[in-house]
């Protein structure tokens, strides 16, 4: 089965750092930018089962499932390795639900058929699916409390896509490809639409083993900012938040592991519930509107400068003060009472 377009081959490298397993947590807490840990991982068993062969990882995975149906996603037969959209904008995947076992039978008896359909389990949740799992392949990540995760499938191609959460994904077993866009690409990166998508992010509508740049002419642009990492088992790829990534599993087998974390307080709001709320209330507004909402966006959240609080006493600035779990408590409140009208 093909791969990737043969000019992302030629696309610049992630910058690869060296980095000791008792070093991660301060490299990851100033690091701005995506880079790979060659090696990160080596030791983990997964990784070990990984190398000794596909059987050696379903029975690795097998014995530490627990006794539960697993979601899985399933494409069409002959539908080609792309989790993506089909020619009506719905999903060319189905969702089902069954045993480990079965679906790692299934995803190594298809491996590289010509007309298999993709068999994909997506960020399964390693706490609650497996006994062991995450405290067997474990990486000292300091006082984050990340969302752990673990990707299983064949040959797989996901449209590039961004995280609100910092991301440090390890290729646990088989190869990936990660095809990375600063976040100010989106609009270079031809996004599909925001409430229909194929796993909860806005996705580019590209191709990228067979782009159309008469389509999507401005994705040359983009393509001059891009970044490319081949990940073998053991290596690890940081991702900041918000940087666009198209993610390839590029073996018979492949099996990562991702942790999803955030910086900022758990109170605050997300930053997408704003935009979509931005839609329903600002965006078909008339010009002129828009324009005096936009200033006062710019006065209240974007600048934020002292002139928005100088002139009020302390105690009497609310939510413009930095926000506490008790005000961000009250706007959601307030938004709640709103919305339901």
């Amino acid at each position: 089965m093909a791969e990737s377009a043969a000019f992302l081959d030629d696309l610049p490298r992630v910058v690869e750092r060296a980095v000791a397993p008792d070093a991660l947590d301060a490299q990851l807490s100033y690091a701005q930018e995506p880079f790979i840990i060659r090696g990160l991982a080596a030791q983990w068993p997964l990784v070990a089962a990984g190398k000794a062969g596909d059987a050696a990882v379903r029975d690795y995975l097998v014995e530490r499932a627990r006794a539960r149906s697993f979601p899985v996603n399933i494409g069409e037969p002959g539908g080609g390795d792309r989790l993506f959209y089909n020619a009506a904008m719905g999903m060319n995947f189905r969702m089902a639900q069954g045993p480990l076992a079965e679906i790692l039978d299934g995803i190594i008896a298809n491996a590289d058929k010509a007309d298999a359909p993709v068999i994909y389990l997506s960020s399964i949740d390693m706490g609650g699916y497996f006994d062991g799992l995450r405290e067997e392949n474990r990486l000292p990540l300091g006082n984050r409390v990340p969302i752990e995760s673990i990707w299983i499938g064949g040959r797989t191609r996901i449209a590039a896509h961004n995280d609100v959460p910092h991301n440090l994904a390890i290729c646990a077993v088989g190869r990936r490809r990660f095809t990375i866009f600063p976040p100010e690409e989106f609009a270079n990166l031809y996004l599909g639409p925001l409430e229909n998508t194929p796993a909860g992010r806005p996705v580019s509508m590209v191709d990228f083993r067979a782009p159309d740049f008469a389509a999507h002419p401005r994705f040359r642009d983009a393509l001059d900012r891009a970044q490319v990492a081949d990940l073998e088992p053991g290596d690890a790829i940081f991702v900041p938040s918000l940087w666009w990534h198209h993610v390839e599993g590029r073996a018979p087998l492949n099996a990562l592991v991702n942790y999803w974390w955030s910086d900022v307080p758990t109170h605050l709001g997300k930053p997408e519930d704003a935009l979509f709320h931005a839609i329903l209330a600002l965006r078909d507004l008339p010009a002129g509107d828009k324009a005096r909402w936009r200033a006062l966006f710019d006065h209240y959240v974007f600048a934020n400068g002292a002139e928005v609080t100088d002139h009020l006493p302390v105690d009497a600035r609310g939510i413009l003060a930095p926000l506490t779990p008790e005000t961000a408590g009250q706007i959601r409140a307030r938004l709640l009472r709103s919305l339901s009208r």
